[in-house]
């Protein structure tokens, strides 16, 4: 059953029965009272599609992340797909696993499903400037970098300061008599180069020298954090502090060091970022800086919204981290 027969059974024609299905325009109400005597004998639901051609939206938008096991990616996703959803959207989530294949993958299907919005989450998107097979697929469709900015028509961004987020780190473990600073570079991002040029920055401001000396490169995450650390200790360099680009990474690195008989933070303090679950069921709990995942999220289903709705005023909005003190400080 299609909307011709429905028109044909109710003794009507096909725009009529649209406007009954979309509440729209004045129909007769006896005609009326034909046509949903029809859908409801055939309990008759319009497909999306349909919907779609009269609307000119098809009420549907879709994510794009790494891998929305992340915690930090999950939150965020968290927020913007019942924003979505509450307004009656179909949200669709799509894991990319950092390939430019997968991406492209999805943005070819996205394209054809004629889908409303695209947002993508991390600043790993950034590098899809340097590829315009991927980006003129999607061309005519808006697309929320969340904490990314990609220099194209009909992108948006909702960017973190990543910089200010580890200078506060470090501007903090100053203040409090640290000198001997070390950086765990663990994530090949744009995000993660902010963070790191963020340590850079401090370090020069407080006059310590050779702060490139104390960055230690790493894989991410808890093993990561952990041969971090035997990296640091045969460097010869000396450090009262670490600071880390990511809990998980720093968590690692606490583990490490209290293997090799040091005390947290008596003997050496530690900060993270992302103030995720995990620094909260670490021993002692981690100081950590907040860079917001939930109001990223927020900012970026308002964003879209605007962008959707015709009235959009800014290009970029921006997001400041901030500080939590706690127990590895």
């Amino acid at each position: 059953m299609n909307i011709y027969d429905i028109a044909a059974e109710a003794k009507t024609s096909i725009s009529t029965v649209s406007r009954v299905l979309n509440n729209k325009g004045n129909v007769n109400p006896e005609i009326r009272k034909r046509v949903e005597q029809v859908l409801k004998k055939y309990d008759y639901k319009p497909s999306a599609i349909a919907r779609g051609m009269v609307s000119k939206t098809m009420k549907s938008i879709a994510i794009l992340t790494v891998d929305v096991r992340v915690t930090h990616y999950a939150r965020t996703i968290y927020v913007i797909e019942q924003e979505f959803s509450n307004r009656g959207y179909n949200v669709t989530v799509c894991n990319t696993g950092g390939s430019i294949e997968e991406c492209e993958k999805y943005m070819e299907i996205l394209s054809e499903k004629q889908i409303d919005g695209i947002v993508l989450i991390g600043s790993v998107f950034n590098e899809l400037i340097n590829y315009p097979g991927i980006t003129s697929k999607i061309k005519d469709i808006p697309v929320i970098v969340a904490n990314g900015k990609v220099n194209l028509p009909n992108f948006y961004s909702v960017l973190v300061d990543d910089t200010k987020g580890i200078r506060t780190a470090v501007d903090y473990l100053y203040e409090r008599g640290h000198r001997e600073l070390v950086y765990i570079y663990d994530m090949e991002t744009d995000s993660g180069w902010a963070k790191r040029q963020g340590f850079l920055e401090a370090m020069k401001l407080h006059d310590i020298p050779e702060a490139e000396k104390r960055v230690i490169s790493s894989k991410h995450g808890l093993e990561g954090g952990l041969k971090a650390v035997d990296s640091l200790c045969s460097s010869g360099i000396g450090f009262t502090g670490v600071v880390c680009g990511e809990d998980i990474t720093a968590i690692g690195v606490m583990k490490g060091l209290k293997k090799r008989g040091f005390s947290i933070p008596d003997q050496v303090v530690i900060t993270g970022y992302n103030n995720s679950p995990d620094s909260l069921i670490c021993e002692p709990e981690l100081t950590t800086i907040d860079n917001k995942p939930e109001l990223l999220g927020g900012l970026c289903a308002q964003l879209l919204q605007d962008v959707l709705e015709g009235k959009i005023s800014a290009s970029s909005l921006a997001i400041q981290p901030e500080l939590i003190v706690r127990g590895s400080t």
